[in-house]
């Protein structure tokens, strides 16, 4: 088990990626609220020692990626409707940046997933393909299909 302070480092310097994984993949915060829990009790009971900074924020993608997926596929789930599907839009959306966020959650998981590592943790393609667990030109050809079908919905070139 992991000592108080460890976990408060942990959590202050990754809840925000949690928080936003969670969020693009289940698109409702009572269950990002349910994974982000999830996901920092595994690390306070896991004893998995990381190499670097960057091996315990892969460690922290790739388990919040797992619980938002098997979320998804519980038969819970499968037989409910969240009321954040109701609303028009959520709190957390900034007014401008709401015809962009639609768009990128209107991606199919697998363009969802590569956009918001690519764009928002800033990783790169081979990154990607390792946190992923796919091939390199696997991730390369999502992110290309992904900006395609960004620029058809959005209505042009301006956003890159």
């Amino acid at each position: 088990m992991r000592s108080e302070q460890e976990v408060n480092r942990a959590i202050d310097r990754y809840s925000d990626t949690v928080r936003r994984l969670c969020m693009i993949h289940l698109k409702n915060h009572a269950d990002t609220e349910d994974i982000f829990q999830t996901v920092f009790l595994k690390y306070v009971l896991s004893s998995v020692s990381f190499e670097n900074e960057e091996h315990e924020k892969a460690w922290f993608i790739r388990v919040t990626i797992n619980a938002c997926k098997d979320l998804l596929k519980s038969f819970f789930r499968s037989r409910t409707v969240s009321l954040d599907e109701v609303m028009d839009q959520p709190a957390w959306t900034a007014p401008d940046h709401r015809e962009l966020l639609e768009a990128v959650l209107s991606l199919p998981q697998k363009y969802r997933e590569v956009v918001y590592l690519h764009y928002y943790e800033e990783y790169t393609a081979p990154q990607i393909s390792r946190i992923i667990g796919k091939n390199v030109n696997t991730v390369y050809t999502h992110l290309t299909r992904a900006k395609e079908m960004l620029r058809e919905k959005l209505g042009g070139d301006g956003y890159e």
